[in-house]
């Protein structure tokens, strides 16, 4: 449904999960997004603490965090709720996850540092942009992947399991399962 349709009685959190254009400075999402900070600031300082007073916070944080995760702070999110991260996951310092559609991330995956996951789009359109829209896509990282640091994973991409991204690539498309992909934008230079 067009943003502009008065029959469209969503809220702007139920037109952001769909992927449709959604009003990006909406009062309840902006409340969600200050609710999500604080968390991220206390996972900060239980992390100092232990791993596991860490992860007590993330339970609470994401949509879902499996067992023997170990995610470094700072942690970056905007919602939390729609970061699902998988059993045996290690993600390094400074996780960018913008999850305003879902962002899957498989077990037993490794992430580098500073590493940015970005579901968000912006229209191409003008006037659109005028009016503070936006949509989004949702990233799936597969099974036992490794991220190199500094990789920048956007909107709709999907990582195949076993695969491993070079540091620094810019993922833009699909990565088949059992590749190596680097560059920007990346692309597959061998199986696995």
């Amino acid at each position: 449904m067009s943003h502009d349709n008065p029959t469209d009685t969503r809220s702007q959190l139920e037109r952001m999960q769909s992927g449709d254009l959604y009003t990006a400075d909406d009062e309840e999402l902006a409340a969600e997004q200050r609710s999500a900070y604080l968390l991220m600031r206390e996972f900060d300082t239980q992390y100092a603490v232990s791993i596991e007073a860490g992860n007590k916070v993330l339970e609470k944080l994401l949509g879902s965090l499996g067992n023997n995760v170990n995610i470094r702070p700072p942690l970056y999110i905007d919602y939390g709720r729609f970061l699902h991260v998988g059993d045996d996951t290690f993600i390094n310092y400074g996780l960018v996850a913008l999850d305003v559609a879902p962002i899957t991330i498989g077990r037993n995956v490794k992430i580098g540092t500073n590493v940015q996951l970005l579901t968000p789009t912006h229209p191409v359109e003008p006037e659109l942009r005028w009016k503070r829209l936006e949509a989004a896509k949702p990233i799936v990282i597969g099974d036992n992947v490794w991220i190199g640091s500094g990789t920048i994973v956007l909107a709709g991409v999907t990582v195949g399991e076993n695969s491993v991204i070079g540091a620094g690539a810019v993922v833009t498309k699909d990565v088949p399962a059992n590749v190596v992909a680097v560059g920007n934008p990346a692309k597959v230079v061998r199986q696995i």
